[in-house]
């Protein structure tokens, strides 16, 4: 295909699959590195291997040298072809992705684009689906990516709609089926080099976020030529994008392209832009509190902000003199936060002395270094729909600690990405586009007063330290407010370096553990925006389940089209962390 941009060649979702692999020489040198440096934690993944605790083992080894997005594990998905005569007798017409609204007198229809083809059983799962949920207008599935240099097929394992998502970039096409009769309210004239991306935009503005359904399982195959031909170009999905902004009355709102192909939406801030108190909880540690405070001083770039620290019973002296230094300076005010520790009570009464429209939760062992990391996150947060907002946090050694939190991971909640490289991209872009997630981390969280001061705050009584920020999230969603990640605001975070455990903690911890679990339960079991394909024991995107084969029976396969993703509610983080 001629006069196509090289960048095009490509779908952007799947360029976490086409990061060239560490040679084997640099890993072994890297990871006998890492062994070195750290003889404590491998003597205890060795002794856990030994005693028979080979998932903690497996957690642990992962920790220590990191991971990568290669999904590990083979798949047995079906890969065998619809036959050309079986999707007329479910009542669809199969139709090419041309630009042009598709004629025909099939009730569905599902476009498809070169290089790609339906796998056997897809069309009765696409027919029973529609069948079994009148108010879905749309749907998708995943698909299997034949790639020259892979053994077997790569899994494409889609979360649920979001709308933000697919403005960010086409995690979902060119694939997709849809009702003939929603098709006359959808306009006429797609966009050209994106029809199948601007067809799903079209129908979630017309009839909803629920009115678009995904049907985790392999409905597709995919085999690439690298010619770019059935990937949506990426002036056609900003488009799109523009087209779908408009009609959502948000036409204000401007776009970025960023060289990975995903759309930054940047919606319009206010005049004069309204005051962010970031509040910083601490007992002492000036060695993490110095540091954070400075940064945020020097690394944020929105010119309205106040600091304020909750103090739990600071009493070395080193540190009661720089409280007394940032008040006289007017850098920061300190609000005494006394007695055991309780994170979520210090936040709660520190937001009762916020003076801001907007606060920020910023631990005191994390550090900002890039300045317009607030600007970004205040943009969501003052949406009207949105609640917490959170950012992607690095480790000390660099790696990806936070990607979001998902629910159902880690034994109960664990954090998206965790111990991928810094620069990864994610796997369908999810660390490099905004989204919708279940929850984020309190350790850096930013949400309109308004909105937190109407939930009560953090829930001081039931997770003093571990969970306030997953409950806080949960409510929010429950209460008709989305929870974001926004992969652009990005600040280093030393997790848990101002913790220490003891058998009292250990004990009020496993009593948090108990209380997350009785109040959102059944929530805990899956994350609505985690595939449940994913091995949910390890880090997260970074193996698949045991028993996945990418197939599922007509029945189970209609679960996530009738409850559509924006209708669950949000998900919860391992700690407060």
């Amino acid at each position: 295909m001629t006069g196509r941009d090289p960048a095009d060649t490509w779908p952007d979702a799947l360029r976490f699959a086409l990061v060239p692999p560490e040679h084997r020489v640099m890993r072994l040198l890297r990871i006998l590195g890492r062994i070195v440096r750290h003889p404590r934690r491998t003597a205890a993944i060795a002794w856990a291997r030994v005693a028979g605790k080979r998932l903690r083992a497996r957690q642990g080894w992962i920790s220590l040298v990191g991971v990568d997005h290669r999904l590990q594990g083979d798949t047995a998905a079906r890969q065998d072809p619809e036959p050309a005569s079986v999707p007329a007798a479910y009542g669809i017409d199969l139709v090419e992705d041309t630009g042009e609204l598709p004629l025909g007198v099939r009730p569905f229809v599902v476009l498809i684009a070169p290089g790609h083809a339906l796998v056997a059983g897809a069309a009765e799962t696409i027919a029973a689906a529609f069948t079994t949920n009148l108010t879905l207008h749309a749907l998708y599935g995943d698909a299997l990516v034949c790639l020259p240099w892979r053994k077997n097929p790569l899994p494409l394992l889609r979360p649920a709609f979001d709308p933000d998502y697919l403005r960010a970039t086409d995690y979902i096409g060119p694939v997709v089926a849809v009702r003939r009769a929603s098709l006359a309210e959808l306009g006429d004239n797609l966009v050209t080099g994106a029809a199948a991306f601007d067809l799903i935009l079209r129908t979630a503005d017309r009839f909803g976020s629920p009115s678009v359904g995904h049907v985790p399982t392999v409905l597709s195959l995919w085999q690439p030529t690298g010619g770019g031909e059935g990937t949506p170009s990426r002036a056609g999905r900003v488009e799109s994008v523009r087209r779908s902004l408009a009609r959502a009355g948000q036409g204000g709102a401007a776009l970025t392209l960023g060289p990975d192909g995903v759309i930054d939406v940047a919606y319009p801030l206010p005049e004069p832009r309204p005051l962010v108190s970031l509040i910083v909880p601490t007992r002492d540690r000036l060695d993490l509190l110095r540091p954070c405070i400075a940064s945020l001083v020097a690394c944020t770039d929105w010119p309205a902000t106040e600091i304020l620290i909750c103090d739990n019973d600071s009493r070395e002296s080193e540190t009661l003199a720089y409280f007394r230094a940032l008040a006289a300076e007017g850098i920061a005010r300190v609000v005494p936060c006394p007695g055991p520790f309780n994170f979520a009570a210090m936040n709660n009464r520190a937001a009762e002395h916020a003076r801001g429209d907007l606060i920020a939760f910023v631990n005191n062992d994390v550090e900002a270094f890039r300045p317009d990391w607030l600007e970004r996150m205040v943009r969501q947060a003052l949406r009207p729909d949105v609640g917490a907002v959170g950012a992607k946090l690095l480790d000390g050694g660099g790696r990806i600690q936070h990607g979001g939190i998902v629910l159902g991971t880690g034994g109960l909640v664990t954090h998206g990405h965790r111990h991928f490289p810094r620069n990864a991209p994610g796997y369908l872009s999810a660390l490099s586009a905004i989204h919708v997630v279940s929850a984020v981390t309190a350790a850096c969280l930013v949400v309109e007063t308004r909105k937190f001061r109407a939930l009560g705050g953090f829930d001081e009584q039931a997770f003093a330290v571990d969970f306030n920020d997953v409950d806080l999230c949960l409510r929010f969603d429950r209460a008709g407010w989305r929870t974001m990640l926004v992969p652009g605001a990005v600040l280093h975070h030393r997790e848990s370096s101002s913790r220490r455990w003891t058998a009292v903690a250990r004990a009020r911890h496993e009593a948090e553990v108990v209380r997350l679990k009785q109040r959102w339960g059944s929530l805990l079991a899956q994350d609505p925006h985690y595939h449940p394909g994913f091995d949910a024991d390890l880090s997260t995107h970074a193996r698949l389940r045991a028993d996945w084969t990418g197939l599922a029976s007509v029945r189970s396969a209609l679960d996530a089209p009738t409850v559509p993703a924006v209708d669950r509610p949000p998900a919860p983080s391992r700690s407060r962390t």
